[in-house]
């Protein structure tokens, strides 16, 4: 094949390749071929097409990670129809939203595997169709109008609606040039080969997983091993038997260790286990240095956003870091830091073929963060050290003010994050009376009796008083996204009643 412009061509030069060698493992169908996953996407793209589903249009994947859901992206392909791959744990009315803003021709739902999905299929009155080893459900919705089409890579791909949108829905367009160059970037700058196995645990519905490990296995026609939700102990039990990659966000490292903790281990030994990175969310010294003595293994970090396609830089195998950086851009970005401090501090703008083609039916929110020559505005803050590595200080919009005082809430969630029995934490500020609390949400190692004093104490010798929470939430569980992301925007929401209750004590 001469072209690569639609990402099922990837997938037909394994099959071409490598027809027998296994492209997919789940629970539910055991071992897919390459050729057996290319020719059930095939099968599938005819029934959608009987169904009314043309190029130009939109088919929304109500998905959790499955066989199913991997075809459905791949037919969506071949259709040169664009995929909207939402997770099937939103709610009917966030669900309802994203329908009715991107407009699909039909919706398939991925029901076998996840009882979320079963619930919104039979709501919509959806029917069953055949997707070879595992089937799904279909909805269709009439008088769909198709957007025109392009032969060549440009052509969107897929529709992917952010985490934690508020008030109109905000659908990135990714093109198929996009995704084919996040898979192969993603691929050989962690040496990836046909003989790994990637733990794809990261949703397929979030960029981090869609692009970091979907494509990048399918680029390099590793095995893909689709986990349609994250459990600790039998993420920790294939760790150790067969996995070779691990894509991660830090919460999820966070969540094994406390596994093995209260399984009474202290160490991961793993065999096959070479690779393992965190995205998505940030990470502190402390802490990494923890997850590398968990793992024995350097813990590769990484910066990237829905509308670059994931992976933005990230730190490389053979240079390992001994700080917090997330290494230097990837092949053929650029980048500049837009009104810089006097610590070089500034917005991070970037360009690249990684960039999206913009906003779903949104062009003002286009403009208002991608200009014309291409440069995208990432709303994050960060600097370049004398080495050309990227350094993330925190997001422009979460800066908290405290009594005149410029607050970075990542430089307080990683103080927090130091405490031995400290999952994971987050801090936002909360404005009263003019002025604005740093409020601290703590998820506490199980049955450590963890109190805000405790935690008072570990930060007296570790910020400026005036960086410190001054109300606090402790809880079990915190709202997250399906890649594990704490969603922020939701905090506040969630905690109202013990934000409202609670004080600086």
């Amino acid at each position: 094949m001469t072209s690569i412009s639609r990402i099922h061509h990837l997938l037909e030069q394994q099959a071409a390749h490598a027809p027998d060698a296994v492209a997919l493992t789940t629970a539910q169908t055991g071992d897919i071929t390459f050729a057996d996953w290319l020719r059930a996407s095939r099968d599938l793209a005819t029934d959608l097409q009987k169904a009314g589903v043309r190029p130009g249009h939109r088919m929304m994947l109500v998905a959790e990670n499955s066989f199913a859901a991997a075809a459905g992206l791949i037919a969506a392909s071949l259709l040169d129809a664009w995929s909207i791959p939402v997770n099937a744990r939103l709610s009917a009315q966030e669900i309802s939203r994203i329908r009715d803003h991107a407009q699909p021709a039909a919706t398939m739902y991925t029901h076998t595997v996840s009882d979320a999905a079963l619930a919104h299929a039979q709501a919509a009155g959806a029917h069953d169709i055949n997707t070879g080893p595992e089937p799904a459900m279909l909805s269709v919705q009439p008088e769909t109008v198709a957007e025109p089409v392009s032969q060549d890579a440009s052509q969107v791909a897929t529709l992917l609606y952010t985490t934690g949108t508020t008030g109109d829905p905000k659908g990135v367009m990714l093109t198929h040039a996009n995704l084919i160059y996040g898979g192969r970037i993603s691929a050989s700058h962690r040496e990836i080969t046909s003989e790994d196995h990637i733990y794809a645990v990261l949703p397929l519905t979030h960029v981090f997983g869609l692009s970091s490990a979907f494509m990048a296995g399918l680029a390099a026609g590793a095995r893909l091993e689709l986990m349609p939700r994250f459990d600790a102990g039998v993420t920790f039990a294939a760790l150790k038997s067969r996995v070779s990659v691990f894509p991660a966000v830090p919460q999820m490292h966070a969540l094994l260790m406390a596994h093995a903790s209260q399984c009474g281990l202290q160490h991961l030994k793993a065999e096959r286990l070479r690779y393992i990175s965190s995205g998505g969310a940030p990470l502190d010294l402390a802490w990494k240095q923890k997850v590398e003595a968990f793992f024995g293994l350097p813990l590769f970090n990484g910066y990237g956003m829905t509308e670059g396609t994931a992976g933005i830089a990230a730190t490389r195998p053979g240079a390992t870091r001994a700080d917090t950086s997330v290494g230097r851009m990837l092949t053929d970005q650029e980048i500049h830091i837009d009104q810089p401090d006097e610590h070089g501090i500034g917005e991070i703008v970037i360009r690249g073929p990684n960039i999206m083609a913009g906003y779903y039916r949104n062009q003002a929110a286009t403009d208002e963060v991608l200009d014309t020559d291409g440069w995208l505005r990432t709303g994050d803050l960060g600097y370049l050290d004398e080495h050309g590595n990227l350094h993330i200080t925190g997001r422009a919009k979460e800066l908290i003010i405290r009594s005149g005082f410029n607050v970075y809430p990542l430089e307080v969630e990683a103080a927090l994050n130091r405490h031995p029995h400290v999952v994971q934490a987050a801090v936002i500020g909360h404005s009263t009376n003019g002025n604005e609390d740093i409020v601290a949400f703590i998820q506490p190692l199980a049955n450590s009796g963890l109190a805000p004093d405790q935690l008072k104490s570990h930060l007296k010798d570790q910020l400026a008083a005036y960086k410190h929470p001054t109300r606090w939430i402790v809880s079990d569980q915190l709202p997250a996204a399906p890649s594990g992301k704490i969603l922020k925007a939701r905090l506040a929401k969630v905690f109202a009643d013990e934000l409202a209750a609670s004080s600086d004590r």
